[in-house]
């Protein structure tokens, strides 16, 4: 019998850059003089692994002056996490007797009905079902990968362990495998098998097939480092071929023995009974996943032979040893304290330090714009945070720097993904204003109108919608559009556009469940009717459309039914499950990667971008189902074996030329915690931190974002011409012309309103005239009929506003108590009678047109007048009304003492607020009560009433002086202890000025 060879397996160091490396020494060893590579066959891990071998290949030829070349086969293994595919030649035609993969959402629904049948009342429903059936079908996946059978979940390692698990632990465990042991079952019926279970028969078969028949032509696994068990297998079958190799990336074959041994068991049990993964494996080591890969292939590390080759990008080889070191485990890295200077080198590595994500991105596109005015230099930015990524592309947009987030975004964020959503939230609250205001603005929606003229009507829609939240529905869009279409007639072909493509998905929402099918298919007819064929134009809209043909041909085959408010949820979750990737045509030298995408890459300036935990690497997670001892007992990795591929990630890219490692200080939710990685490189760098620390990039941002000092924003006072000045002053204004001028000035004199937010909450204004309009229809309704009552013309006024069902269930009770104790005491009067409700009045005063509207106004028994404004607040105080800062009332005195209400003669005899608030006395209702804002009773401060009038006279003469006929400011924020809105703050820059101001300027 021959001697066996030894496998042949080979490592390219960190520093060598794989791609280039890895073609550098193909094309010398494998290169026919007539066929080039042709007859080699390469198993490469993913499509953009393929490309990337490609594009070395190319530069390979060019820096050679090869006049062609013609390419090896390259095939993918593939990868669960990106979906990809097997390739032909390891599922061949051949290989009918592998029963087919189920369909992915198949799957799904099957699993979602299998977990309702197993929890029987228990069971969740709808979103929540989805949800569990997603996460039940990861853990089968992942147990599938190991070559973990569904009788080990009964099997004596997890039955062991069963008793000390906590009860949660206990039901999981135990409906993960009754599901299991059913979907088994229902795969049988279907003749199929789960994805990952034909993936793992189909490297058995090619492994086997090449074993008894080696193939002719030579094969070569570069840069494969899953170690599922039946992948492992397939590997070791290659290596020992006599023309076949196995090629790890960044394998540390420097690393010492010693430190080797730290890094756990990995698989390997040490004896019987063992599990193979211990707790104190260091599962979070770079080398960990290669560790466990070699002994599931049966290799030895010394086996493994060093790659002499290098790319076209590759870095000193003392960057190799720094990063060996770099990544010790805890025992190991003791020898930190001996290292010395030149096992410390990290030469054309810098960390740049930025305050927040936004500078961060913006120094990251300087670093990029920088690199490419150098000819031929190559750079890639690699983030696991797909938001830093985007905010590079947009920066780098700004100097037409085209490029693309290669590791794509979730259906659920794009532009077609985001409509369907939209559609399913408008149905889920019947049409509330924000989602159908996005909905209807969304940039896809046109109505087949010019986009132009459709924001037109819409926006005057828009307007009009603003304001304290309603009751879903088109109705109040209806209302709005026929006031609007006397003067812009195109708004009804917009609503008639609107309305076609949205009543009938709102008629589903009336329904206690719906099938998902049927919902899929109302929400496809809306989309088309609101956007047409642009909704399936781009990558995105092909990417939903194989989403909804696959999900509504799967849901309608399982009669999947769920609740039409939980949809947006459901088809949420589902999207973000799907990767869309953009179509490649950006600038040549210039890459965006995520961390599977950025595998075997190489470039001479490499920037590894939002190095902080939870970010790089991520939050170890614990699997929803299974316990992590029942994992380890199982042979399954932990949660944060993903750790050490994040790592091993970070150790590649730093085998650069030239590497950047950023981060920021802090993030939307505050302070951040520098990578673990990232604290290890300025550890291991020491006292020479400070040379390599990249500042140039950040002075250049943060001098873009600097604007010159600007000198001190003086208090507003604005003067404005004499034929500006001459305006009304209504009875509520006098008030704010004394306490702040600049409001009146803004208000009165420039014409600028506050501008309600859409579906807002609702303001004391709004409740004010709604309960305004309450009393006013009441007080008419008892003119014809002593016994109207005020409760039904409430619940009239309330629903011709639409209002919120929850807002009228919070404050319609509060409500109607207080209009209670008004109706009973104004029914109760004998010697006081109204005589008006909202009656307007003027009067001329010094040359000023003076206004004012009263609530109400009675008949006193000696014949005067009292006059009475309702407040749904709290009403001003008797020491407000002494300041001169609430004078309405005086107002609406003097015009009625001059004879300005007309119809009403008499002297005003009493003022008085009545206030819808919580009563402050004995009250059978609990809320109502009137207040005097004058001296008296027991009142020690105020007004005394005889001195009212006079003093408001007093106050509007001066304000009239001063302002409208005279040539003061209108000095913002004149009086400090004026209780106005914040209307203005904001127009008047008041942050701006206010801490500056002191007793020696404008105080």
């Amino acid at each position: 019998m021959a001697e066996r060879t030894a496998p042949r397996l080979y490592s390219i160091a960190a520093h060598r850059g794989f791609a280039d490396a890895l073609v550098a020494g193909l094309v010398p060893r494998y290169a026919d003089p007539e066929f080039g590579l042709a007859r080699l066959t390469l198993l490469v891990p993913s499509s953009r692994a393929r490309r990337t071998i490609s594009e070395a290949f190319i530069r390979h030829a060019g820096e050679t002056g090869s006049p062609g070349l013609l390419m090896p086969r390259m095939a993918v293994v593939g990868d669960l996490d990106l979906d990809e595919m097997l390739g032909p030649l390891l599922d061949p035609l051949g290989a009918a007797d592998i029963p087919p993969a189920v369909d992915p959402q198949r799957r799904l629904f099957a699993l979602a009905g299998l977990i309702a049948e197993t929890m029987g009342e228990d069971a969740p429903g709808g979103a929540t079902l989805l949800r569990l059936a997603r996460e039940t079908g990861a853990t089968m996946d992942r147990l599938l990968v190991e070559g973990v059978g569904p009788e080990e979940l009964v099997g004596e390692p997890v039955l062991d362990l069963f008793g000390s698990l906590s009860d949660h632990w206990q039901r999981s465990l135990h409906l993960f495998a009754t599901v299991q042991s059913k979907w088994l079952a229902r795969l049988q019926e279907w003749d199929a098998l789960d994805a990952a279970a034909r993936r793992n028969r189909l490297f058995d078969c090619a492994a086997r097939r090449w074993k008894e028949h080696p193939p002719a032509t030579p094969i070569v696994a570069a840069g494969v480092t899953s170690a599922a068990p039946s992948l492992a297998r397939l590997l070791r079958v290659i290596a020992d071929l006599d023309n076949g190799a196995v090629i790890l990336p960044d394998f540390d074959l420097t690393m010492p023995p010693a430190v080797w041994e730290e890094l756990g068991r990995a698989g390997a049990a040490p004896g019987p009974g063992d599990t193979p993964f211990a707790r104190e494996d260091a599962v979070t080591h770079p080398q960990y996943h290669l560790k466990l890969l070699l002994n599931r292939m049966g290799v030895a590390r010394e086996e493994v032979q060093p790659w002499h080759r290098k790319g076209l990008a590759a870095a000193p080889p003392e960057r190799s040893h720094a990063i060996g070191s770099l990544f010790l485990p805890p025992e190991a890295s003791k020898s930190w304290v001996a290292l010395p200077p030149e096992k410390r080198r990290l030469s054309g590595v810098r960390i740049m330090t930025a305050a927040n994500p936004e500078e961060e991105a913006q120094a990251i596109a300087l670093l990029v714009r920088e690199a490419v005015a150098q000819p031929e230099r190559r750079v890639a930015v690699i983030t696991p945070d797909r938001g830093l990524a985007r905010r590079v592309v947009h920066h780098l947009d700004r100097w037409n720097i085209a490029t693309d987030d290669s590791a794509g975004r979730p259906l659920s964020q794009t532009a077609a993904g985001r409509l369907v959503l939209l559609l399913a939230e408008v149905m889920a609250d019947g049409a509330a204003p924000v989602p159908l205001m996005g909905l209807l603005g969304h940039p896809l929606v046109d109505g087949g109108m010019e986009r132009g003229a459709w924001l037109r009507q819409l926006r005057r829609v828009e307007r009009a919608l603003r304001g304290p939240r309603r009751s879903g529905g088109l109705a109040p869009v209806a209302a709005i559009v026929a006031k609007l279409a006397e003067r812009h007639p195109r708004v009804a072909e917009w609503y008639a556009v609107a309305e076609a493509a949205l009543a009938p998905l709102l008629s589903l929402a009336d329904e206690g469940s719906i099938a998902l099918a049927d919902l899929l298919d109302a929400l496809v007819a809306s989309g088309e009717a609101l956007c047409g064929e642009t909704l399936w134009g781009r990558e995105d809209g092909r990417s939903l459309a194989t989403f909804v043909e696959e999900v509504r041909l799967q849901a309608r085959e399982a009669g999947f039914t769920l609740a039409p408010g939980e949809a947006h949820i459901a088809l949420r979750d589902a999207m973000e499950q799907i990767a869309v990737r953009p179509p490649y045509g950006g600038h040549a030298r210039v890459q965006v990667l995520g961390l599977l995408e950025s595998r075997m890459n190489r470039a001479e300036l490499v920037i590894c971008a939002g190095l902080n935990e939870g970010v790089w690497p991520t939050r170890g997670g614990v699997d929803a189902l299974l316990a992590p001892p029942v994992l380890r007992a199982l042979g399954v990795p932990g949660a944060d074996f993903r750790i050490g591929l994040s790592a091993h990630d970070l150790a590649g890219a730093m085998g650069a030329p030239e590497v950047v490692l950023s981060h920021a200080q802090r993030d939307e939710a505050g302070p951040t915690i520098p990578s673990r990685f990232l604290l290890r490189v300025q550890a291991l760098l020491g006292e020479q931190l400070e040379a390599h620390e990249e500042t140039a990039a950040l002075e250049l941002a943060r001098a873009m974002t600097r604007a010159p000092a600007a000198p001190r924003y003086a208090r507003p006072a604005p003067d404005p011409a004499p034929e500006q000045r001459d305006v009304d002053i209504s009875a509520t204004a006098l008030d704010r012309l004394l306490g702040d001028p600049y409001q009146f000035y803004a208000d009165r004199i420039m014409g600028l309103k506050d501008l309600d937010a859409l579906d807002a909450e609702p303001s004391a204004p709004w409740q004010g005239t709604v309960a305004h309009t309450i009393l006013q229809r009441w007080h008419e309704a008892r003119e014809k009929d002593d016994g109207a009552r005020l409760a039904p013309t409430m619940e009239a006024v309330l629903d011709e506003e639409n209002a919120d069902p929850l807002m009228r269930g919070l404050w319609q009770p509060r409500l109607e108590a207080a209009l209670r104790w008004i109706e009973d005491t104004v029914s109760a009067y004998e010697d006081r009678r109204v005589l008006a409700v909202e009656k307007k009045g003027a009067m001329t005063f010094e040359g000023v047109h003076v206004h004012g509207r009263a609530d109400r106004i009675d008949r006193l028994a000696d014949g005067s007048l009292a006059i009475v404004d309702y407040k749904t607040g709290t009403p001003p105080s008797a020491a407000r009304v002494e300041a001169g800062f609430a004078l309405q009332l005086g107002i609406l005195g003097l015009i009625a003492e001059r004879g300005g209400f007309d119809g009403l003669a008499g002297d005003p005899g009493a003022y008085e607020y009545w206030s819808l608030g919580k009563a402050k006395s004995e009250n059978p209702h609990g809320f109502g009560y009137v207040e005097v804002p004058l001296k008296v009773g027991n009142k020690r401060s105020g007004v005394a009433p005889e001195d009212f009038l006079p003093l408001t006279a007093e106050k509007l003469a001066l304000a009239i002086t001063h302002f409208i006929k005279g040539g003061d400011a209108f000095t913002a924020r004149e009086n400090p202890n004026y209780e106005g809105y914040d209307t203005y703050d904001q127009l008047m820059r008041l942050d701006e000025w206010i801490a500056h101001q002191d007793g020696g300027e404008g105080a």
